[in-house]
């Protein structure tokens, strides 16, 4: 009798092929551990511990996994009644909250070169009738992907993400700190800060940025600088261009290494936009799109040599996309209450719904011009911690939209910050409404996996607008 795998079809030749010398690699090398992990709604990996033996049984069977996962918010309430009869979402096989099935996907194994015999590897997840589920990510972004290529092009993404590293201090693990959730780490500074790309500054933390790269390109990230960025603690990590699956799947990798390589040193990692310490600078995610073409691999961007355009129809057309869709997809480039606190004049994070030629003041940013083959646009405007799949896949749905309708982006501002162009989303409400209101993002993704996403995000916002704020304190308490 075949096993879940092979009885629905969810493996390529390609990723059966991988999976045998995985599993001759976990024998030869003494693997005792492997962490299989499911990047759910918020770009977070949950995941079980399965042993070298269960492992193989997952090869064949996939992994029972608790699906309830994909109803919680951030810090694990769920968004809607866990049992009730139809769970809110639509979804017959939901009631009740069922075990899914992971399937390991063996393109992305990875041996864990700072834990012992350890290694990892991402997953879809299925239902047990073999139908995937319909609340996962990194389908969304497999379906955009489908379609460009159906349009004869690739995509290739460049990621570079802030984050900023602080000393851990107290991580607040008395029972009176366990709330739900609990009481966040008690930190200090590994720097002084605002002295930008100061080799003396970089000296001082050498040592965990040393441990970061070298950690990060033995999981086989293809990491390019590593760089002390604005603020005290402020790092910036660039990788160099990979294909956009693989990115997204690298920038979930890339995220939780980072958090469990600075705790295992005494350090706290954190990918929050403008965390609640004082002298802290924003941190942002730059996005960096272009398109190959699926045939041949020339750049799809380039324009012709003397074009008044600074990228071919295809990529002027795909910007206007961007442009127009803003609003809808700052759910997913910037999808918490925090992430929208980094826009402020002359910030570096956009405010306006611009674009411009090498202007870091707006929201995409050109890269490049008539023939030369490394023009690309770069999105400003996401926070670190959005989810890797989501975050590009509404790139594409944008931007696709606008290559089918050849919308034009305008012209480029110069003077980002006063320019007349509209605002973008000032806040998560704002977000959730644009993006509720879009019939292009619920076309692309579905009814079901749009009100998903609508329940998700308005039961954070909810819970944050019920929340007794240190500034009510400050305001009302004494005064009043």
């Amino acid at each position: 009798m075949s096993g879940f795998i092979t009885k629905h079809g969810l493996w390529t030749q390609e990723q059966a092929a991988r999976a045998e010398e995985i599993l001759e690699q976990i024998r030869k090398d003494g693997i005792q551990r492997i962490r299989i992990g499911w990047g759910d709604q918020h770009g977070i990996v949950r995941g079980k511990v399965l042993t070298a033996d269960e492992f193989a049984r997952a090869c064949v069977d996939g992994k029972d996994f608790q699906l309830v996962t994909a109803i919680f918010d951030p810090t694990n309430h769920p968004i809607v009644p866990p049992f009730s009869d139809n769970n809110d979402l639509g979804i017959d096989e939901m009631i009740g909250l069922p075990d899914g099935i992971l399937v390991p996907d063996p393109l992305t194994f990875r041996v864990l070169p700072y834990v012992d015999a350890t290694a990892s590897i991402l997953s879809d997840a299925f239902f047990v009738d073999g139908n995937p589920c319909p609340l996962s990510t990194r389908p969304v972004l497999r379906s955009q992907l489908d379609k460009l290529r159906s349009q004869g092009h690739e995509m290739i993404v460049g990621l570079e993400c802030e984050f900023t590293i602080f000393k851990l201090d107290d991580p607040m693990l008395s029972p009176a700190d366990s709330g739900y959730p609990p009481a966040p780490p008690e930190v200090s500074m590994i720097t002084h800060g605002y002295q930008y790309l100061t080799e003396s500054r970089v000296d001082e933390i050498d040592e965990i940025l040393t441990a970061l790269q070298s950690n990060l390109e033995a999981l086989g990230l293809p990491v390019a600088t590593v760089e002390d960025e604005w603020g005290p603690g402020q790092i910036e990590i660039t990788f160099a261009p990979l294909p956009a699956m693989e990115a997204a799947d690298s920038a979930l990798v890339f995220r939780t290494a980072v958090k469990q390589i600075c705790r295992r040193l005494g350090y706290h990692a954190s990918f929050m936009a403008k965390p609640p310490i004082a002298n802290i600078f924003p941190s942002g995610w730059h996005l960096h799109q272009s398109f190959l073409s699926a045939s041949d691999g020339s750049p799809s961007f380039v324009a012709d040599e003397g074009s008044s355009n600074p990228m071919s129809d295809v990529g002027m057309a795909y910007l206007g996309g961007l442009l127009e869709h803003a609003p809808a997809t700052s759910l997913f480039t910037t999808p918490t209450v925090n992430g929208y606190k980094r826009q402020a004049p002359d910030s570096f994070a956009p405010q306006r719904i611009t674009w411009g030629i090498e202007n870091r003041g707006v929201m995409l940013r050109v890269l490049g011009g008539p023939g030369d083959k490394n023009t690309h646009l770069e999105n400003r405007v996401g926070e670190p911690c959005a989810n890797p799949y989501l975050y590009i896949a509404s790139q594409l749905i944008a931007g696709l939209d606008g290559m089918a309708n050849n919308t034009h982006p305008g012209e480029p501002v110069r003077a980002a910050y006063s320019s007349e162009q509209p605002l973008l989303p000032g806040n998560l409400q704002d977000a959730i409404t644009a993006f509720k209101s879009s019939d292009l993002m619920k076309s692309e993704l579905g009814s079901v996996f749009h009100n998903y996403i609508c329940l998700l995000k308005q039961h954070e916002l909810d819970r944050f607008w019920a929340e007794v704020t240190d500034w009510e304190g400050r305001e009302y308490f004494e005064m009043f």
